[in-house]
């Protein structure tokens, strides 16, 4: 059996896609390798509360005892929803599906039978942020538990783990004062060349964070916006940089993890997020799945009606334009433009489309480039740069 790099994308989501362009780095990126990453996602790509398990696909492949992959042909049990199914299609490396619903220790058995499948003596946890380090008590944070239990789970298994922290503060969660003392100086810092095989990923992944970390190491500087980062944030060249921790450390710094050590159901890991954070992220996903309408909601409702003309939308993003300029920000993510200017998905194809192909260059993989110039087409898009968010 051919060996594989085993990684761990620490709070699923985006991570899957750092620690797709991580692995390029540390082992290049035509070397197998397996990313094992939890089928848990925004309301608005799946709009049931919490994490996925295998039972909640079709066509996953089951390679061992305990380790299901998810492959291009799976697909969600309605009314779930899951875009790993597009990134097992869209990275090079394979995927595995974690479950968290028997805890840290049902965790540490699946990564233990990846680590048999894959012959790998070793593990790299992979999280883009730095909310894998959190106390607990930082007011910004939002979704500690994946990563907790990951770390939890790794410890478990006894299998030698190192901990890999891409793009501080640009998940938002902590602050990036707080962050520097804890990670201190990166290891190695991601270039352009390792994000060539997740660039095609950010046409439709919704990932804020891993979106501004390809940016940072495609070399683009300045101030972004996204939605889920309450001021802008700046992308310099410390945005790019990989911070290497041992998984000891990691325990030290995180409560939480230390707290789930032992835990054997999903409702102990909540009950222990909310006795360390306050709070426990998966409650707050059903509150606002019960009221998507409600403040905090992580989906945009669509009204039905016709989609607004090509015209319309130029005009609409104009204007936005000139307001989010005026705020000091330089580059967005799609999904700031996209929701706030509250598109249909028809809409944001035929607006993206069209700022793709437009005059002045607004499009840089994966950013858009907000531009003064009130020129002739200016409404239409070109190409950027940025700076720094489940």
């Amino acid at each position: 059996m051919t060996t594989k790099r085993l990684l761990i994308a620490a709070g699923g989501g985006g991570d899957a896609i750092t620690a797709a362009m991580v692995h390029a780095a540390l082992h290049g990126a035509a070397a197998p390798a397996l990313v094992l990453t939890y089928a848990w996602e925004r309301l608005v790509v799946d709009p049931v509360p919490g994490p996925r398990r295998a039972a909640d696909f079709t066509g996953t492949e089951p390679v061992a005892p305990g380790l299901v992959l998810v492959t291009p042909d799976t697909r969600p049990v309605a009314p779930a929803g899951s875009l790993l199914p597009l990134l097992a299609a869209g990275l090079r490396p394979r995927l595995g599906l974690l479950d968290p619903y028997e805890g840290a220790v049902g965790l540490a058995r699946q990564i233990a039978a990846a680590a048999r499948w894959c012959a790998a003596d070793r593990i790299d946890l992979v999280d883009v942020g730095g909310d894998i380090v959190a106390r607990g008590d930082e007011p910004t944070l939002r979704s500690p538990l994946g990563d907790a239990l990951a770390v939890a789970a790794c410890a478990a298994t006894g299998i030698s783990t190192t901990v890999y922290v891409a793009g501080p503060g640009l998940d938002n969660e902590v602050p990036l004062p707080a962050l520097v003392p804890r990670l201190g100086q990166p290891a190695f810092a991601l270039t352009a060349e390792h994000t060539e095989g997740v660039l095609g990923v950010f046409d439709w992944h919704p990932s804020e964070a891993s979106a501004m970390l390809v940016a940072a190491a495609r070399g683009i500087r300045g101030v972004c916006g996204t939605r889920d980062a309450p001021a802008p944030l700046v992308l310099d060249e410390a945005s790019r940089g990989v911070h290497r921790l041992s998984l000891r450390r990691a325990l030290e710094l995180s409560a939480l993890a230390r707290a789930l050590e032992g835990s054997t159901t999903l409702d102990c890991a909540e009950e222990a997020s909310r006795a360390v954070c306050g709070f426990s992220e998966i409650e707050r996903e059903r509150r606002r799945a019960a009221h998507p309408d409600g403040t905090g909601a992580s989906r945009t409702p669509h009204v039905m009606r016709a989609p607004r003309s090509a015209a319309t939308l130029r005009a609409r993003f104009a204007a936005w334009e000139r307001d989010t300029l005026a705020e000091g920000i330089e580059y967005v993510t799609t999904r700031r433009i996209t929701e706030e200017l509250g598109l249909t998905p028809t809409e944001a194809r035929l607006l993206l489309d069209d700022l793709r192909t437009g005059l002045p260059v607004r499009r840089s993989v994966p950013l858009w480039k907000l531009t003064a110039d009130r020129g002739p087409g200016a409404v239409r898009g070109r190409r950027a740069g940025v700076s720094g968010a489940r």
